[in-house]
């Protein structure tokens, strides 16, 4: 369009495109681009945003203010009357249409909707079936009123799209008589394959589909329109849509992606909906699929294997500054030095970590290759053998080393040092952790290569079902921390106005009485001294260095003191690994004196290196205060030139932009406005994956969750035992509290900070996670039964629900 021409109020759809978006909308300018490409669209026009602009001018609304109060907004622009010139357009643009009585559908076409990552579906008003002038014109006024409804002003505010900027335009095209009408996907918007389509269909108007208030029928259609699966409506029920009509459908969505692709220079998968009509399929609205997972990888039998590990570890995404700042620094040249010694090559980080615009999207379980150096590893790993036991590794002068670098990060000030020698920081927090790498490096080999001959010696006696309970049960950094707080507990407990504190405040409200109320003093110091030593914890994963560690919020701290006051201590649990080990020694074959030492011996080196690898682990988070601490002073200068909108959005940025700032003290605007862009594109596309996993547990057969055998969930066996109670969905630190004694802990992923919950739960069942998952281990030294690697417990399983969890076999059942 001409810009120095007057801005028409409606425009004929077969005159638009791409570029149009400002006038018409994502939907209307989407529509333009299908009739340009020769696919079947309704014949209609589209009532401009210069016309919105006009009567909301007319009508006297501020953006600022709809925004504060959108019910008056809404108000406004419904009672206002539309100009003259605008009753006008439209009118002549029906009759063009068709002769009166002609019927319609009325559709919103925001200019924020319908774009990529942002799709605003259902946000604003569609009207179906109108006829005549006057109800048409009214709904139009509903459609530009909607663009004020309060679930599209929230859903702008998320996305942090300016109320400002954002116009509406209406589309009206001829109605479709359709007998059958639906949805369709041109990539499997759950498993984010490209080879599947996906089709959701229901006879009539498609609007049922669209709102979730009818079940559809559901096919996956291969590219060239074969059927490959079909999910009635119900149990009988006829085909809503025939395998011609459904080979037609692909056709049609196959050629508008390729369209779409065309003008984005990118693959762009498809969300369309379509209606069908005496045999004919039209097209009445497509958009870019938003939070489209990438494509599932292929994995071999190691990656299976080790995927569930890595996936507890992946069970939120990390930022931009984590993958760059933390794990390319610090952990990747740890796993580097560890494979190397057993001559094996960790993979790269951007083989593990796929990204889109510097933002994590997949994980890919890595897939470690052998190196020349892998012929004399056996050599390396029994002179290490002979000169690192594992039984003296605190005392490595190692362990010294990493203790001062920590304690002289710990004293220095971030705030004091000038901007270059800040982003050197993290490089000084990243180097902290080379001791601890080169300790695992040293003692690894007399920490897991006894677990060869225990499995051997249990396979030769038939006793293979002792693995696990046998080697638990050594004491570890994380069961002293929930021991600590266990003892925390008690305190809470056995003081009245603590205990009443506890039960009434919540969380949040607690950790403010025992920080401000004279009386709670005493405990406020038994806390700080338990965040002392074990505050470095933080309750997402420690590959997240972004995440607050319990100093930083001690929330979930005082979540899980609220769980575990709230009633008193229960009996110890059995010991198995006792059991395990006495069940052991009975065999006949160990009943001589030397064989059954060799037996307790092989068992206690085991049992010593489980405990070696959470306490390293331990000794590793402690670098993440201070590295995090650097992360905020680096975000807090930024904020203060405007290159930020806040401190935590620079995680957003990638380290080795940080590295090529300017010292914001001389940043000018246009470096700032950069910056500042860069983290807010990027926060949106995390936004717009935050519900999408990181890899799909389905992909880990057996587990993922599949009921057989009348189960409702199997996953893989963790910590044996079976016990029975409610049901209680943890989904993260904030739901800590809620979880009460004698009830089925279900939770997405778990880390050692979870660990305390073991404590009152009778049985643990995870998502994700496997065999050697730190919630594995802890839950066999409590002697929680535990079933790993369940895939979607957390959705299949309801607060409350009774259930059985055999952790010997990896089953949930019901009661």
């Amino acid at each position: 369009m001409d810009d120095g021409a007057v801005s028409p109020l409606v425009l004929p759809l077969a005159s638009v495109g791409a570029g149009d978006l400002p006038a018409v909308g994502g939907k209307g300018a989407n529509l333009g681009e299908l009739m340009a490409a020769g696919l079947p669209v309704p014949a209609g026009f589209a009532v401009t945003t210069e016309a919105y602009r006009a009567h909301a001018a007319a009508a006297g609304l501020d953006p600022a203010a709809a925004a504060a109060d959108p019910a008056r907004a809404r108000d406004l622009l419904t009672r206002t009357p539309l100009d003259s010139a605008a009753r006008h357009e439209i009118a002549a643009a029906l009759t063009d249409l068709g002769p009166e009585g002609t019927r319609v559908a009325v559709r919103s076409s925001a200019t924020a909707e319908d774009l990529p990552g942002a799709a605003f579906a259902g946000q604003q008003d569609t009207f179906l079936d109108i006829a005549g002038a006057d109800d048409v014109l009214d709904a139009v006024r509903r459609c530009w009123a909607s663009l004020w409804t309060d679930r599209a002003v929230d859903y702008r505010k998320r996305q942090d799209i300016d109320e400002r900027e954002v116009a509406i335009a209406v589309v009206v095209q001829r109605m479709v008589p359709a007998q059958a009408a639906g949805v369709l996907f041109t990539a499997n918007p759950l498993t984010g394959r490209r080879d599947e389509l996906v089709v959701d269909a229901a006879p009539g108007l498609g609007d049922a589909v669209v709102s979730g208030e009818a079940t559809p029928e559901h096919l996956v259609l291969g590219r060239d329109g074969a059927v490959r699966s079909v999910a009635p409506r119900y149990e009988g029920a006829p085909r809503v849509l025939s395998d011609a009509a459904a080979a037609q459908l692909a056709a049609l969505a196959v050629r508008a992606e390729r369209h779409f692709t065309g003008l984005a220079g990118e693959e762009t998968p498809q969300d369309i909906e379509w209606a069908l009509a005496e045999g004919r399929i039209s097209l009445v609205q497509a958009r870019p699929m938003t939070a489209l997972p990438p494509e599932p990888p292929e994995l071999d039998r190691v990656q299976r294997t080790v995927g569930p590990f890595f996936l507890e570890m992946f069970a939120v995404r990390p930022h931009p500054l984590d993958v760059t700042g933390w794990l390319a620094r610090g952990v990747l040249p740890m796993l580097h030095l560890m494979a190397g010694s057993v001559g094996v090559r960790f993979p790269p980080l951007g083989q593990v970590i796929r990204e889109r615009d510097g933002v994590p999207l997949q994980l890919v379980p890595p897939r470690p290759r052998p190196s020349l150096l892998m012929v004399g590893a056996p050599l390396s790993v029994a002179r290490r053998m002979r000169r690192y036991d594992v039984r003296r590794w605190t005392s490595d002068p190692l362990l010294a080393e990493f203790d001062s670098a920590i304690a002289r990060l710990e004293a220095e000030d971030p705030a004091a040092l000038p901007w270059p020698a800040l982003v050197r920081r993290v490089d000084r927090c990243n180097a902290a952790l080379e001791p601890i790498a080169r300790i695992r490096v040293r003692y690894l080999p007399s920490a897991f290569v006894p677990f060869a001959p225990l499995r051997l010696l249990l396979a030769a006696l038939g006793l293979g079902q002792l693995a696990s309970p046998l080697v638990a049960g050594e004491r570890t950094r994380t069961r002293d921390g929930n021991d600590a707080l266990e003892a925390l507990a008690g305190v809470v407990r056995a003081d009245p106005e603590l205990a009443h504190a506890a039960a009434v405040l919540g969380a949040a409200g607690f950790l403010r009485a025992v920080r401000d109320r004279p009386e709670f003093a005493g405990f406020a110091a038994e806390l700080d001294a338990f965040l002392a030593e074990y505050g470095h914890r933080e309750s997402v994963s420690v590959l997240l260095a972004t995440a607050p560690t319990w100093r930083d919020d001690p929330t979930p701290v005082a979540a899980i003191l609220l769980s575990l006051a709230a009633a008193p201590p229960g009996a110890p649990p059995p010991d198995r690994a006792a059991g395990a080990l006495a069940e052991l020694l009975a065999h006949p074959l160990l009943r001589p004196r030397r064989a059954a030492e060799a037996a307790r011996a092989v068992v206690g080196a085991c049992r010593r290196g489980i405990a070696f690898r959470e306490d390293t682990h331990f000794q590793a988070c402690r670098v993440l205060p201070p590295l995090r601490h650097t992360f905020l002073e680096l975000g807090r200068r930024l904020t203060e030139v405007g290159a930020l909108a806040a401190p935590e959005d620079v995680f957003h940025l990638r380290f080795e932009e940080l590295e090529a700032l300017t010292d914001p003290v001389v940043m000018d605007d246009a470096e700032a406005a950069r910056v500042r862009g860069l983290a807010a594109r990027r926060a949106r596309l995390r936004r717009e994956y935050g519900g999408v996993p990181m890899l799909d547990p389905g992909l880990f057969a057996p587990a993922g969750g599949a009921a057989t055998g009348g189960a409702l969930l199997t996953g893989t066996p963790a910590s044996g035992g079976v016990a029975e109670g409610p049901v209680r969905v943890v989904p993260g630190p904030e739901a800590f509290a809620s979880l009460r004694a004698g009830e089925v802990l279900v939770c997405p992923s778990t880390n050692p900070s979870w660990t305390p919950l073991f404590a009152r739960a009778v049985a643990v069942v995870v998502d994700t996670g496997g065999l050697g998952s730190h919630a594995a281990i802890v839950a066999r030294e409590y002697g929680v039964p535990a079933v790993m690697a369940t895939g979607h417990g957390t959705s299949v399983l309801q607060d409350g629900q009774r259930v059985r969890v055999d952790g010997t076999r990896g089953r949930v059942d019901p009661l």
